[in-house]
């Protein structure tokens, strides 16, 4: 039976994991490109299951022509289908992205809600989605983004057991202070890409080796 942590313990581990983030990842921001609230919504949108390397590929030429949400409501969907398409299940994205686009026409003026529960209420709008946009475009720390990475990272650096990223979430939100939120999972984005790879994690490279527990890692 695995020994139970205490949450002193795991927020003494949390502070261990901040504090090294800040150190190798000083600088981090949103890898997604966007130059308004609305770009960053309908791109995180298009991110599930996609690269954000992709993502602004595609998001290059769509802004370019389409920047607001009453450009891309206006749209028929076989349109943003195409435009959208190499981002993956693109029929579903393209549906969400132009009812969320009109749904904003028609309540906000075409602009972004800073509010939690306006922007989950959106077709295609989970919690993470509101939690980049709020965090990344309004500064505002409503919760702590869980991505893959971010996921990943928490549990091999023992900060959670959980794999469900609601609940990794809650638990982060407990362990950190809140004005980390946000810069915690970009800071822990940029590790997991850099250094804490799914595969092949390269943990003698790794500054966190002296007190990550390293779980679920193959040594």
């Amino acid at each position: 039976m695995p020994k139970k942590i205490s949450l002193e313990e795991l927020k003494k581990q949390a502070r261990r994991v901040v504090k090294q983030l800040k150190v190798d990842y000083p600088v981090a921001e949103c890898a997604l490109n966007y130059e308004t609230p609305y770009q960053l919504l309908i791109a995180t949108i298009l991110s599930a299951q996609c690269t954000d390397a992709r993502v602004n590929i595609v998001t290059k030429e769509l802004f370019a022509k389409y920047p607001a949400a009453d450009d891309i409501a206006a749209l028929p969907i076989a349109k943003i289908e195409k435009l959208v398409q190499t981002t993956g299940f693109f029929r579903n994205k393209a549906k969400n992205i132009k009812a969320a686009s009109q749904k904003l026409v028609d309540d906000y003026d075409g602009e972004v809600p800073q509010d939690l529960e306006a922007l989950v209420a959106l077709p295609g709008v989970g919690r993470k989605t509101a939690n980049v946009v709020l965090g990344t475009a309004f500064g505002m720390p409503t919760g702590v983004v869980v991505d893959t990475h971010v996921g990943r990272l928490s549990r091999r650096m023992g900060l959670t057991a959980k794999n469900d990223a609601v609940k990794v979430e809650a638990e982060l939100m407990e362990l950190l202070p809140k004005k980390e939120w946000i810069q915690f999972s970009h800071r822990m984005i940029h590790h997991g890409r850099a250094i804490c790879d799914a595969r092949k994690p390269k943990c003698d490279d790794c500054h966190f080796a002296k007190f990550c527990p390293q779980v679920g890692v193959a040594k």
